[in-house]
């Protein structure tokens, strides 16, 4: 098993953390402190030693920080995890606090009215991040100040630093090898006048060098930072245990090899004009430069967009990725469709589920930890059982669940909502709903040049029609063979990238009744050319290509609330899901699939 069910932190250990971090605070002269969720490489998931947000606090989502005062300690969350958050902390010693809504500036000037100095680790923040709150602050006496880590410091039994093995990543699969990578790239540096570019992100690393690595759960990451000079050649910073003789052989005498703990002083001895991404390389990153006198300026990290717009060789290999985990789900579905209510519970979900895919003799990991939320717990967007919360699936119950795999050729991430015993009225119609959204979003064409803020609300206005919406976004980019969140695409009203060919991105509109149900379908779909029509203008347009091929449930569609158009392309999804997936499943499965195909 990939997925462990145990509790991952207590709240009870978040109050005497919390006044140790208080007791160094005032020792520090601090009023305040920053704890984030990212680690020095501003990942979303992060390896044992850099959880230091659920560490001190018990909240365990991937996305939120802590600003811990003297006399409050606010939790910061979104939409997603409001309801975690107030499970997981002490209420009586952390104040979860609704976050984007609230900005942290504003919070600040609340509970510091008359000022005061607020630390943060220099590494552990972007620059946009800290120059974004400086400006906000501007107005009032808070000063951010840099420090060492004050978790660190008290965190006395922290994990040791992951060594993971490094692994190649084929040419083939890639659709292009890294010393191609490196010298277009390089072209870009000496095109803007550029001697280097630093790069941070673990995942622009190893699609930089054709590498994946095992230092991140669910994630075929490793930690490491990089410098792409201007001639091609790369500095990779990485702890050498971790590299087989046979990968350093694949990266080749241009990628010179040097210890992880040497960036700093690597960025310190840089010299010309130094490229830096504000919004992922750690506010320390240009401090170092400015200490040296070195210039530099901002400039997305050259691996960003490059990496997001797959090859014909990634979408190659991803769509048969998808069909083999589309045939994994379907036997998984058999099996699910001959439990009674009352018999299974979320665990046994997720387990069974892990097993067909295990079974595939494919599966390197699963691609985060599988989300099966049955009843109220489907109303968590981002729920993770565990052995405590572990619920049988009930008669009338929706079941929410969201999961993917990670192969060697490909990501998936899949959410279906299914039917235990028979849901109600309310619970239907709201499913048609979100399924109307998702067909929405897959039928779209749009003008190239449009971003996710754009098309957001497509997804949305069926349940708009009734008064009903969800606090997440309808999409995000994921990629392959790497982490199933990708940018810098999204389909998100807070999304500006636009929207190109070869991007990978979810579909994924849903709906939660905090206390009852919640409802979410996500297909994964690549941006494409869309096929010309006959008659229309002249003009670049752009379409939404479907990779996921499982059939969604259809005993919980309204079928009067369909369209036409919407009826004729569920027929046709699920026609195309019995052609490409019914040689490759079980005799038995391959029955399941002709009756949850029908027409409807």
């Amino acid at each position: 098993m990939f997925q462990s069910f145990k509790a991952t932190s207590n709240p009870e250990q978040g109050p005497p953390r919390l006044q140790a971090l208080r007791t160094l605070m005032r020792t520090d002269g601090l009023d305040g402190y920053l704890i984030p969720r990212a680690d020095v490489h501003q990942g979303e998931y992060v390896a044992a030693c850099d959880d230091r947000l659920a560490w001190l606090t018990g909240f365990t989502g991937s996305a939120g920080f802590c600003a811990a005062l003297h006399n409050v300690a606010g939790v910061f969350v979104d939409g997603r995890y409001r309801t975690q958050a107030r499970e997981q902390v002490d209420l009586q010693h952390f104040t979860p606090v609704d976050w984007p809504e609230m900005k942290l500036a504003s919070w600040l000037r609340a509970h510091l009215p008359d000022g005061g100095t607020v630390g943060y680790n220099g590494w552990l923040h972007t620059a946009e991040e800290i120059e974004k709150l400086t400006r906000d602050l501007a107005d009032h006496r808070v000063t951010l100040v840099a420090r060492t880590d004050a978790i660190d410091a008290i965190w006395k039994d922290q994990p040791a630093t992951p060594v993971g093995v490094v692994r190649i990543y084929p040419d083939d699969l890639a659709g292009e090898s890294h010393a191609s990578k490196r010298a277009h790239l390089a072209q870009d540096l000496r095109d803007a006048g550029q001697s280097a570019a630093i790069i941070t992100l673990p995942d622009s690393v190893a699609w930089l060098l054709n590498i994946r690595g095992t230092d991140i759960p669910r994630n075929p990451v490793a930690h490491a930072f990089a410098i792409l000079h201007d001639d091609a050649t790369v500095a990779l910073f990485i702890d050498a245990r971790k590299l087989s003789d046979e990968v350093l052989s694949h990266l080749g005498k241009e990628v010179t090899l040097r210890p992880y703990e040497a960036f700093g002083e690597a960025v310190s001895a840089l010299s010309g004009l130094i490229r830096v991404d504000k919004t992922s390389a750690p506010i320390k990153v240009s401090d170092l430069l400015q200490e040296a006198n070195t210039p530099f300026e901002w400039g997305q990290d050259p691996c960003v967009l490059p990496k997001a717009c797959k090859t014909s060789a990634e979408i190659a290999a991803t769509r048969e990725a998808h069909l083999r985990d589309g045939a994994a789900m379907c036997e998984f579905l058999t099996w699910f469709a001959q439990q009674t209510p009352g018999s299974i519970t979320e665990i046994d979900v997720i387990t069974k589920l892990e097993s067909c895919r295990a079974a595939t003799g494919a599966l390197l990991d699963i691609s985060f930890d599988t989300i099966a939320g049955s009843g109220p717990n489907g109303a968590l967007p981002h729920y993770r059982v565990t052995e405590a919360s572990n619920r049988t699936l009930q008669e009338g119950d929706l079941l929410v669940l969201d999961s993917g795999g990670q192969y060697q050729n490909g990501t998936t991430d899949i959410t279906r909502t299914l039917p235990v015993g028979s849901p109600g009225d309310e619970e239907r119609a709201a499913y048609t709903r979100v399924l109307q959204g998702m067909i929405a979003m897959s039928r779209v064409r749009f003008p190239k040049g449009l971003a996710g803020r754009d098309l957001d609300a497509i997804a949305r206005y069926p349940l708009w029609l009734a008064g009903q919406d969800y606090n997440h976004g309808t999409g995000h980019g994921v990629g392959v063979a790497l982490c199933v969140h990708e940018g810098p695409q999204r389909l998100s009203r807070a999304s500006h990238v636009p929207f190109e060919p070869g991007m990978i991105i979810s579909n994924e509109p849903g709906y939660y009744r905090e206390g009852a149900f919640g409802i979410r379908i996500e297909n994964l779909v690549v941006v494409q050319k869309a096929q010309a029509l006959k008659g229309a203008d002249p003009s670049d347009m752009v379409a939404f290509e479907t990779i996921t091929w499982v059939p969604i449930d259809t005993s919980l569609i309204v079928s009067d609330m369909l369209s036409n158009p919407e009826r004729e392309w569920l027929n046709t999804y699920h026609a195309t899901c019995r052609a490409v997936l019914a040689h490759r499943l079980s005799p038995e499965a391959q029955d399941w699939l002709s009756q949850a195909t029908a027409e409807i």
